[in-house]
């Protein structure tokens, strides 16, 4: 079981003041003693916030707290369990079993007989499968604990209902650069020095942190490790002391379906800029190239349409040219494809007649198309009327006959409605032409 922070008797160690000379991480040293020391969550810690509202009642339920790494969501149930008398306990899902919770319950069912309620911070609470989940409900419901989750993912699809319908979701931000920069500030009042590097390179520090707390001052300890007496350093220089930190993003999580959601919307509408922004994001963090264009490829098929059907073309292209180039010449015909198709004329109207042709295909049944269109390659089908009176349209005026296409069974449909944009407005002028054809022609 991962070792528990609590507010249990010192051990030996600590009681001897062995470890007050041990080395601390800055971020350790940093870590907030008051929740009004907790920089970046005014929503949660203001004067208005949520858990400012609930402590103001020295009342509180069971919490799941959802951010980014280095948001502060660990020191916020430490100090929330300090703010309400609780005791503190922490074990994380990554290292802890049936038998490790069954204990807790145990232990924390002990101290709820003395008067003493435990808040449980859980950190990775989505590694727990879901039958851990549900071994928390009944200590919940009764009482014995409350129950503080730390997660990176989406409550909505990594925890079970039933535990998310006990608790209540609360955002963790990822930190902004004022925040960072009061955590800088503050590093610098306990280091007693300023951190050695011009504005530019302190900026790109700020921006190297990637709304994490916890890396921002790990940075600033790096950095402080590299500086010569009196030495300060540009932004060329810290990028290759720190050796940039990878920006957080995961590929099969949250990180991946932001950013490309983020990339499909920009170019849908029409802002290449934006979406040149996340298509590199994307490729910054290791995205799959082809992946990305695939993606592109739905994009012209989704958004753009028979608006510019050369956008298919371009999409289709691309993925060509990445599998021939590589990386990173490849990828420029990948942006290439994402400006195209951001600046090309907009229609989802062959997306839209495909999804209601598909509905009325799955509820009509199979009705038989009308016999005048249909093949009579034998004497009994003749017999039946197959292909009797079919007009070959090649052989009609204007090789338009107007003839009637749909089921007898079925009246005529209108799926595809062209908007009068790009293409699409040459299209529709036909379509009302054959329509008025069709009129005249009695296949209406």
């Amino acid at each position: 079981m991962a070792p528990r922070a609590t507010r249990s008797p010192p051990n030996l160690f600590a009681a001897a003041g062995l470890d007050k000379d041990a080395p601390r991480p800055l971020a350790d040293r940093l870590r907030p003693q008051r929740l009004d020391e907790v920089v970046g969550q005014d929503h949660l810690l203001g004067p208005d916030g949520v858990l400012t509202r609930m402590l103001a009642t020295r009342s509180l339920g069971s919490l799941v707290f959802w951010g980014p790494p280095g948001t502060g969501k660990t020191t916020v149930a430490r100090l929330l369990a300090q703010a309400t008398d609780l005791y503190f306990e922490q074990i994380s899902a990554i290292f802890t079993g049936v038998a490790d919770l069954k204990k807790v319950f145990e232990e924390a069912r002990a101290r709820r007989e003395t008067g003493q309620g435990t808040l449980l911070f859980v950190d990775e609470i989505h590694r727990f499968n879901r039958a851990q989940q549900d071994s928390f409900l009944p200590v919940m419901e009764d009482g014995t604990i409350v129950l503080v989750g730390a997660t990176t993912e989406n409550p909505s699809f990594e925890l079970n209902a039933p535990l998310l319908s006990r608790a209540r979701v609360l955002v963790f931000k990822s930190l902004d650069a004022a925040a960072i920069e009061k955590l800088l500030a503050r590093a610098e009042s306990i280091e007693g020095r300023k951190l050695p590097l011009d504005e530019e390179a302190r900026a790109a520090l700020v921006g190297m942190a990637d709304g994490d707390g916890r890396a921002s001052l790990t940075l600033a300890e790096e950095v402080w490790r590299a500086a010569r007496p009196g030495e300060v350093f540009g932004s060329a220089k810290l990028q290759d002391i720190v050796q940039r930190r990878a920006p957080i993003y995961d590929k099969s999580q949250d990180g991946h379906y932001n950013l490309i959601s983020a990339l499909h919307k920009s170019v849908r509408g029409s802002d290449p800029d934006a979406a040149l922004y996340y298509l590199c994001r994307m490729l910054d963090a290791g995205e799959p190239p082809l992946y990305i264009a695939r993606r592109v490829v739905r994009m012209a098929i989704e958004d753009i349409g028979m608006a510019d059907p050369q956008a298919l073309v371009i999409a289709n292209a691309a993925k060509d040219a990445y599998d021939f180039l590589g990386s990173p010449e490849g990828e420029l015909a990948i942006a290439q494809a994402v400006i195209y198709c951001a600046t090309a004329p907009k229609s989802n109207a062959g997306y839209a007649a495909f999804g209601a042709a598909m509905r009325l295909a799955r509820e009509a049944g199979s009705l038989l198309p009308p016999k005048h269109i249909l093949n009579a390659p034998t004497n009994l089908m003749k017999d039946e009327g197959y292909g009797r009176g079919y007009a070959y349209d090649h052989d009609q005026e204007e090789a338009f006959s107007g003839q009637n296409y749909f089921p007898e069974a079925l009246e005529r449909q209108k799926f595809y409605d062209p908007p009068e944009r790009g293409f699409e407005r040459e299209i529709r002028k036909r379509l009302d032409y054959w329509a008025k054809l069709r009129r005249e022609r009695g296949g209406t």
